[in-house]
């Protein structure tokens, strides 16, 4: 019997693959056998991940700020050059602001749109060619967004940007998922929660603090995140369509 959660042998992009929740999520593709792409502002980062990575599989570099549509319609000519086919986007790249209502900056707001919403619709209008090249009945392909606890419930913490943003993905999710399923592409999110990262500092500098206001008592492992991931990819994950899946101990849910 095959393997339900077999990838083996697709080609994926990971977004802000470099670190974080992206490194996770691309270290368990090129595990399986994936050949995967990252990218992230930051060259020397992304390069020294993918030549980690690549000591286990296939792992590609190509830095690029996709936060600007210049960034955005090189790095899909880039890719185009290499594939004619992806079978799987995963949008993670984002940004985060956090400033006291009164003090919130302008800057603030149009950086973190810019990165975590509008820049997951252009990136994947713009690979759907791709996409549709890969997808078929039998096997999907997959558009995976990386959203965030913070848009379905409401945090305490002043990041009015970020958390606009990410429930705004969530629904962008749904509407990309209604228009692009009849071609066989699937879209769906997870929404991550306690993760400790460079984004999610206050989860890696006051790991004992977070995990008291989780339910399961504990951070997550980069196994939760990967998992998740491969599920939503694979055979396992081929009839979820527009969802967005809370990994996160409970929080949003059971709190």
């Amino acid at each position: 019997m095959k393997d339900m959660f077999d990838i083996s042998g697709r080609v994926a992009v990971v977004t802000g693959g470099s670190r974080g929740i992206g490194r996770m999520i691309a270290e368990e593709f090129v595990h399986r056998g994936v050949r995967t792409y990252i990218t992230s502002r930051k060259a020397e980062v992304c390069d020294q991940t993918a030549a980690v990575l690549s000591e286990f599989g296939e792992c590609i570099s190509i830095p690029m700020d996709l936060s600007t549509s210049q960034g955005i319609t090189e790095f899909v000519a880039d890719i185009s050059k290499r594939e004619d086919k992806i079978d799987i986007l995963v949008n993670n790249a984002g940004a985060a602001w956090g400033a006291k209502f009164d003090e919130f900056p302008e800057v603030g707001w149009d950086k973190v749109m810019n990165i975590n919403l509008k820049s997951v619709f252009f990136l994947t209008q713009q690979l759907a060619p791709l996409l549709r090249a890969a997808a078929t009945d039998e096997q999907p392909a997959k558009v995976v967004n990386i959203a965030s606890i913070d848009g379905i419930f409401v945090t305490d913490m002043e990041t009015y940007s970020y958390v606009a943003s990410k429930a705004g993905l969530i629904h962008l999710t749904r509407r990309l998922a209604k228009r692009l399923a009849p071609e066989h592409i699937h879209v769906n999110a997870i929404a991550p929660g306690a993760f400790a990262s460079d984004m999610n500092t206050f989860a890696r500098d006051k790991p004992d603090m977070v995990r008291s206001m989780v339910p399961s008592g504990r951070l997550g492992r980069p196994e939760d995140m990967a998992g998740t991931a491969v599920y939503m990819c694979s055979r396992a994950g081929d009839y979820l369509v527009g969802i967005t899946l809370a990994v996160d101990g409970g929080v949003a849910y059971a709190r």
